[in-house]
């Protein structure tokens, strides 16, 4: 990947060159410090402390990397094991904050890129949060409910040593949802012998849990797709809305897109996408990903306005809003040239970096909108540090209160990333304008804080 990526500002190229030989077989690690660096160019040039400080060369180093084996037993009696990672990139603004993934996919670069991406997202919400991920190469997927909760024991029996509601704050991500955090939390509460409800975002509503944590990511994206639209006084109705996905961020974001008045038309898995013109139906959407836990498919065959398409992705379909909210890289610049096509006026990414470097220029060329993930997408961590809040005041808030807190913070979110954009001479373009912002904040306290 990183051979194919354009070369950097003179200013920047030194630190990228440092970590593609330090971590040559990460990619996407690669690629995620690349777009960061291109776009703090000018931060960096326009403060020369930072330069002096060596704060680039500190940040694209994690604090900490830990990786461990995860042995557990099936219920057939047989002896599995899988890889844990933990990566903590950054605490100068709070405690570690970020996901737990669970999937076949994970490694080490995946889940370097995401705590990389982390550090910049969780800056912008102004929550206090630094930012860190995790994982495993586990597939919860088919498992059953005994050996999701052994393997979730055995994950937490190393990983504990290192959590806390002051040292690090995991939360969901793929594969995590609330099973899965019910028996990672209930192992770290049974090792630990204290009730830190604080050191788990994403929990039962019922045992400490935030109201709209489940909804946050894709309500968030919708959100900040509602702001860049009021900017030239636009808003969500009647657009059509192409959705990838359909997990958490997916439905929540096609359901928030309702509410605002647009029509979602599409979702998809990995087997697939479905096109229904008349309107994605929610609750059968739901029912067969979060109840029956089929497969796409299964949509189109129940519902008589709807097609699948398989082994594709959706972006083909003509849509004014697109929200790719499925995993990292899942639009190409033919992906890209499909969308502009379509007549798409607007990017929004509710996954983790999933527009790949080209077709984020072939957007901006085009003069399409483009949101990164990590102000888009900035809303579940969010309502994470707003779940650590109420946790830490023995407080619970409505869901009503919640939504607006959320609602609040992604227009903060937005003004913060469009704001930066403007200041260094490139406004509307909200890579370089999240970054920006996100970045300056870090750089000020790791200045403040000293060589550590």
């Amino acid at each position: 990947m990183s051979e194919n990526l354009p070369p950097l500002p003179a200013s920047v190229a030194p630190v990228f060159e440092t970590v593609r030989a330090r971590n040559p077989h990460e990619p996407e690690f690669q690629q995620a410090v690349h777009e960061v660096l291109d776009s703090i160019a000018p931060v960096i040039e326009a403060n020369p402390a930072f330069a002096d400080a060596g704060i680039l060369e500190r940040l694209v180093e994690p604090e900490r990397q830990i990786m461990f084996r995860v042995p557990w037993v099936d219920d057939a009696g047989r002896l599995q094991v899988n890889r844990g990672y933990r990566v903590q990139f950054s605490s100068v603004l709070g405690p570690y904050k970020g996901g737990l993934r669970f999937h076949p996919s994970v490694n080490l670069s995946i889940i370097k890129f995401l705590g990389f991406e982390q550090i910049f997202k969780n800056a912008l919400t102004g929550q206090g949060i630094g930012g860190a991920k995790g994982g495993s190469d586990f597939d919860p997927h088919g498992k059953s409910d005994a050996e999701v909760m052994r393997f979730c024991q055995s994950f937490m029996a190393e990983l504990w040593r290192h959590l806390g509601e002051h040292t690090d704050v995991p939360a969901g991500d793929i594969g995590v949802g609330a099973r899965e955090i019910g028996f990672l939390f209930g192992q770290y509460r049974k090792i630990t012998n204290r009730h830190e409800s604080g050191m788990f975002t994403g929990k039962g509503v019922q045992w400490g849990g935030a109201e709209v944590r489940t909804e946050a990511t894709g309500y968030g994206a919708v959100f900040f797709a509602q702001e860049m639209l009021a900017v030239s006084g636009k808003d969500m109705s009647g657009l059509r809305v192409g959705v990838s996905g359909s997990g958490n961020v997916a439905i929540y974001a096609i359901e928030k897109a309702y509410q605002l008045g647009a029509l979602p038309v599409t979702a998809s898995d990995s087997s697939g996408y479905v096109v229904d013109d008349a309107g994605i139906d929610l609750a059968l959407l739901r029912d067969i990903k979060e109840v029956q836990r089929g497969r796409i498919a299964e949509y189109a065959a129940a519902r008589s306005s709807a097609r699948f398409v398989e082994g594709e992705r959706p972006w083909s379909v003509p849509v004014d809003l697109a929200v790719p909210s499925a995993t990292q890289n899942e639009i190409d610049a033919d992906d890209a040239a499909a969308l502009i096509a379509g007549g798409v006026k607007l990017v929004v990414e509710g996954a983790n970096m999933p527009t790949l470097p080209g077709a984020v220029a072939a957007f901006q060329d085009a003069g399409v909108l483009f949101a990164p993930g990590k102000a888009a997408n900035a809303g579940g961590v969010a309502t994470s540090a707003l779940e650590m809040s109420q946790n830490a005041a023995r407080q619970r808030w409505s869901f009503t209160d919640s939504e607006d807190k959320l609602r609040g913070i992604m227009r903060d979110v937005h003004d913060a990333a469009f704001d930066a954009a403007e200041r260094y001479g490139r406004p509307g373009d909200y890579v370089v304008g999240a970054n920006a912002a996100g970045f300056e904040r870090v750089a000020h306290a790791m200045v403040a804080q000293g060589v550590i």
